[in-house]
């Protein structure tokens, strides 16, 4: 028998709300959960199979039933176990009397609804565990604007990463129900499974070099660089002192360019004549 959390009688009127946090750049998140449609679906259909003399009602915002026979199934439960729909938005949920006061809207209807609802469920939007962010930078993968770990291509490799060996599936890559999940999941075992039985492993032999000629030492290649490969180097003189710089800083390094490279074809005489010297000191003149 289905019981009331507070007191636990049991609830003879429930209000279900959809879309609570989802949907909502104002007060929520922007996304679809996704899975909020049909799990109140489920859940007005269980309540009625617990308590037969009981009445569910649903605000909802759209009904995105967009699976096999998921539209059957919210027809269901509207059409068989006598489930109440309004489209629209709930203004305000105050208590009077022992009873929760759910006042909305039904713009299909185009009329204000109140009801006195015994218990309110709130279909609350769906977000990442948290501490999703650290484990991604720990596994060097990357995460979008809300958290969800990101895929390598949406579909080409949809259970890929950008780091090779590691897969994703499930809610941490996107809110989906249980029959997505366990697909994705299906696909992530099989990538796994080829690559281990594989021999041998090919890697792409594509590499990225530095220019040192060119490298503005700004260090962006450093920070978005996702497998770490590319270090600083100091900027030194032939005979292996650093380049001092005037004024300000930090000492016997030239600021911005403390770890930029460079090198002289010849000790003491540069390119097309240049003393080194000159050549410092215009490198100097740039910090």
């Amino acid at each position: 028998m289905l019981k009331r959390p507070s007191d636990g009688a049991i609830p003879k009127s429930v209000v279900f709300i959809s879309c609570v946090g989802s949907r909502d750049n104002a007060k929520g998140l922007p996304y679809c959960s996704k899975i909020c449609c049909m799990y109140t679906a489920k859940h007005t259909m269980l309540y009625k199979h617990k308590v037969h003399d009981g009445q569910a009602h649903v605000f909802y915002m759209d009904i995105r039933a967009g699976g096999k026979g998921y539209d059957e199934f919210v027809r269901r439960a509207i059409e068989q176990d006598g489930a109440q729909y309004y489209r629209g938005r709930v203004s305000k949920i105050t208590q009077e009397g022992g009873k929760l006061v759910v006042r909305g809207a039904d713009t299909l209807a185009g009329m204000p609804v109140t009801i006195e609802a015994d218990l309110v469920v709130l279909a609350a939007a769906m977000r990442p565990a948290d501490g999703i962010e650290e484990l991604a930078q720990k596994l060097n993968i990357g995460c979008d604007e809300f958290g969800f770990l990101l895929e390598s291509h949406p579909k080409l490799r949809p259970v890929e990463t950008n780091t090779a060996g590691i897969f994703i599936a499930g809610a941490c890559h996107s809110p989906k129900d249980i029959p997505e999940a366990v697909a994705q999941a299906s696909a992530a075992a099989s990538k796994v499974q080829v690559m281990l039985a594989a021999d041998e492993l090919t890697r792409e032999p594509e590499i990225a070099a530095i220019n040192e000629q060119t490298c503005a030492a700004c260090f962006t290649c450093i920070r978005t660089c996702p497998y770490h490969a590319i270090d600083r180097a100091e900027l030194r003189t032939p005979r292996g002192a650093f380049i001092k710089k005037h004024g300000q800083g930090e000492s016997g390094v030239v600021h911005g360019l403390r770890h930029l490279r460079f090198r002289l074809s010849v000790e003491e005489r540069g390119p097309a004549g240049i003393h080194g010297q000159q050549v410092y000191a215009m490198v100097e003149s740039l910090a």
